[in-house]
């Protein structure tokens, strides 16, 4: 953000210091869009997607995605409140984490949205994410919404294979409205973990429309606590996705906001239930594949793209359900497309696994851009 353009913090980060610790070399920061939301500040260069410049390059951990695809660093950190860590990894190519909200401390990120952040790792594939979240998760003194759970070895269960798991897929709710790319990629996901031994299963998921509409007014909510310091008083210095964030978030009530935080409670226990009955559910990354900076100006002018792009990223955010994304195919423009699984809460590592043995026996995250 141009308005803390001049701070220097005078410690690190928690993850940032759980990496030093590890023995990380940290190169430095990577740019993101304007306060980790939607759009980048208008005074401010956006990083450019390595596949194609014309390309989307993802939103808001941009800078990771962009510099962990041109190979310019192992692994990167990015945050999701609404599905970016997963825009950036699936724009660009590469394989992202978001653990399960409380798995990664938050001490010193400056927060979006504190109920829906989540800091996760971005990599090449996913063991080197299981490899660095193992290094940056649990409890941490500094951010007691932290939860004290053990961390496990998340390289330590990946056999190459998915006999014993189960995947939920709702065919209807991953098809409609998802264009031919996004949809042909979730398909052969599927395929590929069958052929790995996991039984597939056709499972109904809890309709999100209500929750994703609710992100918005819940997220802008959270971000004026955030910002309330410096908005409105320096509103001129703000860019105007999240100054309109910020003026949602002021406009609501208290009545408002109780009647969200209840939806959302219903939802994140309908999503739970569903997990009794499946390991992993499947879903794309978004509704459309490898979109171009041309169509994703039109963002704030068509709702079917706002609703296309957050459709399968923010519920999960609202449940703070742990996912990974991971690079599947390409679409007919050339840019990278990739499908998630997402898991119960604090169960990274069936995720790791997963993702581990698709990319045994799929090469989609190897393939490198040519710059």
């Amino acid at each position: 953000m141009t308005i803390h353009r001049d701070f220097r913090p005078s410690e690190d980060a928690t993850v940032v210091a759980r990496l030093k610790e590890a023995g990380a070399i940290i190169l430095g920061k990577l740019q993101q869009t304007e306060g980790a939301y939607a759009d980048h500040h208008p005074k401010i260069d956006p990083p450019k997607n390595p596949w194609n410049a014309d390309l989307w390059s993802g939103a808001s951990s941009s800078g990771s995605g962009v510099a962990t695809a041109a190979g310019l660093c192992f692994g990167s950190l990015g945050t999701d409140t609404g599905g970016s860590i997963r825009f950036p990894s699936a724009a660009n190519g590469i394989t992202g984490l978001k653990p399960t909200w409380g798995r990664v401390s938050r001490y010193g990120a400056f927060e979006l949205a504190a109920t829906l952040d989540h800091i996760g790792p971005m990599a090449r594939s996913a063991a080197d994410c299981g490899a660095i979240l193992a290094v940056i998760a649990g409890q941490d003194p500094k951010d007691t919404t932290s939860v004290p759970l053990p961390v496990p070895d998340y390289l330590a269960g990946l056999t190459g294979d998915l006999r014993g798991v189960s995947i939920g897929v709702d065919r209807r709710w991953t098809s409609e409205g998802t264009d031919e790319a996004a949809g042909k990629v979730l398909s052969e996901g599927l395929r590929v973990a069958a052929d790995l031994g996991a039984k597939i299963k056709d499972i109904t998921f809890p309709d999100p429309k209500a929750v994703i509409e609710d992100w918005f007014p819940l997220c802008g909510i959270e971000v004026a606590v955030a910002h309330e310091e410096t908005y409105p008083a320096r509103k001129d210095e703000y860019g105007p996705a999240l100054a309109g964030l910020l003026d949602l978030g002021q406009a609501q009530s208290g009545l408002d906001y109780q009647k969200i935080v209840l939806r959302r409670e219903a939802f994140r226990g309908a999503v739970r239930l569903l997990f009794e009955t499946v390991d992993l559910i499947a879903v794309p990354a978004q509704a459309f594949a490898a979109p171009t900076l041309a169509k994703m100006a039109a963002l704030g002018e068509d709702p079917s793209l706002i609703t296309g792009l957050l459709r399968f990223t923010c519920p999960f955010d609202m449940t703070g359900s742990p996912t990974v994304t991971l690079p599947g195919g390409f679409a007919p423009n050339g840019g990278p497309v990739a499908f998630q699984f997402v898991g119960r809460h604090f169960d990274e590592a069936s995720l790791v696994r997963a993702g581990d043995a698709f990319q045994r026996v799929t090469d989609w995250h190897k393939r490198h851009p040519a710059i």
